[in-house]
């Protein structure tokens, strides 16, 4: 300890060395710490696509709600993404938010082109509101709104809908929807449990619908029939014989459309000589399967019934009506006549690429309940139920959709029905709301809600560019215009008549019976 005090040595040789020690240990732990902070960052994926849109945890697919130019990855609908996008920058003043909900993700080519022209139709509706309606408020704002190509996600999406009714975005509907299937129907469940109005574009199953006694969905509108009309309009138009006509089923009971749609049938052909026959598609009812050879079976059935049968009803997917269509193409009785009706499924059909189109050469008709069509009400039109005008006054938006001041919108084609009946349900949802504002500066959820049971009348319905829209207690269109449409071998949708439910339009007050 020479040259050294005791009380230095004590603090530089005892104490010191165990709290250097100590110091040195909690130093190396924090760095050690902040370097796995930092691997962690870099190791953990980035599960976000866009603003509002992400990977939901064991999924690469994108989901949520989108109020930017994101286009889903889906080059096809990137023009009408950017057109929605610039026309929510320039909305000034007063505005509400919409959700257009669609499976914006679709792998199939046929529900994607869907997608596409339902997209176009809202934007067209939207691009009206906005700026050819003298003036009115709120305007609309446009998002899009993805719960998944099988609509798997919807719980995730209808949270983040849930969360946009306040603050800036001002939510105030849902529209489209798509299909009637089961994750839409729950989607819709859980919208409208929520207090959000929901407004159906092309859904027509009847359990996807309020009724009398079971109002399952209060808020919920449509302005698609559902298949009980569409069958009541298909049998009022064709006039078909219950001991002349046999029915093809899907037998899974998981898809609200096949089921309703063949229950429907079922009641019209009480008294058929022959039991439905049936047939069982893949779970995912988009894929081919092992059906065709169920479906190819069913036509040796065919042959066999009485001379005398010459209808056949279909209840099924696209899929599986094109698989029929084909095998019915080679039956062994082409010397036959038969006409295949189904329901709005069969819109499908025009861009079917694997659709045998000789088969419609060989003694077979096949006619559908179509939701709309650009021909149903440009000659000679009935003087109620719809108009000429409507129907121009889109088609005139559609051509200024091609142009750059309010498109361009992507490759366009009302032949489906699609783009019309999107446009109709879009238009239903902006009158809607701004009838339900009243005196207010905007209008409330419930406002929106209970406006449905309102529209009707000479003055409150729709004129719709697929027919009138006029909704009864319950949210659905009374009497609702039904386009029959016939596949031709050329693989056109030819309109051949406008049928209704109640087997006449209905009366210029367009006020539905109790």
């Amino acid at each position: 300890m020479a040259g050294r005090g005791f009380g230095t040595w004590l603090r530089e040789g005892v104490l010191a060395t165990p709290l250097r020690r100590l110091v040195a240990g909690v130093v190396a732990l924090v760095v050690l710490a902040g370097l796995g902070l930092v691997v962690n960052l870099l190791l953990e994926e980035d599960r976000s696509c866009a603003p509002g849109v992400v990977k939901p945890e064991g999924s690469e697919e994108c989901v949520g709600v989108s109020a930017t130019d994101y286009d889903w990855g889906r080059k096809a609908l990137a023009p009408v993404v950017k057109a929605i996008d610039r026309e929510n920058r320039s909305i000034k003043g007063p505005y509400v938010t919409v959700a257009l909900l669609e499976p914006f993700t679709a792998t199939d080519a046929d529900n994607l082109g869907d997608v596409l022209h339902e997209m176009q139709g809202a934007y067209l509706a939207q691009y009206q509101a906005n700026h050819q309606s003298n003036g009115d408020v709120p305007a609309i704002r446009l998002v899009l709104a993805n719960p998944g190509a099988t609509g798997a996600h919807w719980e995730h999406t209808v949270d983040r809908l849930a969360s946009m009714t306040g603050g800036e975005d001002k939510l105030r509907a849902v529209a489209g929807v798509g299909l009637s299937t089961a994750n839409n129907k729950r989607a819709v469940a859980e919208l409208t449990k929520r207090g959000i109005a929901v407004v159906g574009t092309s859904i027509t199953a009847d359990n996807l619908a309020n009724g009398k006694g079971r109002d399952l969905f209060p808020g919920l509108a449509r302005v698609s029939p559902t298949n009980t009309d569409e069958a009541r309009a298909l049998t009022s138009f064709a006039k078909v014989a219950a001991d002349k006509a046999v029915l093809v089923y899907d037998r899974r009971e998981d898809d609200p459309y096949t089921v309703t749609l063949q229950r429907s049938f079922q009641k019209l052909l009480a008294g058929s000589p022959y039991a439905p026959w049936s047939f069982n598609p893949p779970e995912d009812r988009s894929q081919e399967g092992s059906t065709a050879n169920d479906l190819r079976q069913i036509t040796h059935f065919v042959c066999d019934t009485a001379a005398d049968t010459d209808t056949i009803f279909f209840a099924g997917r696209h899929t599986q009506l094109r698989q029929f269509i084909n095998a019915l193409g080679e039956r062994g009785c082409q010397q036959r006549k038969f006409t295949l009706l189904t329901g709005d499924e069969g819109s499908y059909l025009t861009g079917d690429k694997d659709l045998d189109r000789q088969a419609l050469t060989h003694n077979l008709t096949v006619r559908y309940t179509a939701l709309a069509h650009p021909d149903a009400w440009i000659d000679s039109p009935p003087a109620t139920g719809g108009s000429a005008a409507d129907a121009k006054a889109l088609q005139e938006l559609v051509r200024a959709g091609e142009g750059d001041k309010v498109g361009p919108i992507g490759t366009v084609d009302l032949e489906d029905g699609q783009l019309i009946i999107a446009y109709d349900a879009l238009r239903l949802t902006y009158q809607g709301i701004r009838y339900a504002k009243g005196d207010k500066d905007l209008p409330t959820l419930e406002d929106v809600r209970n406006e449905w049971q309102l529209i009707k009348g000479t003055q409150q319905r729709i004129n719709g560019a697929s027919g009138w829209i006029c909704l009864d207690n319950h949210g659905n269109p009374y009497d609702k215009a039904v386009p029959i449409v016939e596949l031709t071998p050329e693989g056109k949708a030819r309109f051949v008549k406008i049928a209704w439910p109640e087997g006449k339009p209905p009366a210029k007050e367009c006020l539905p019976p109790s």
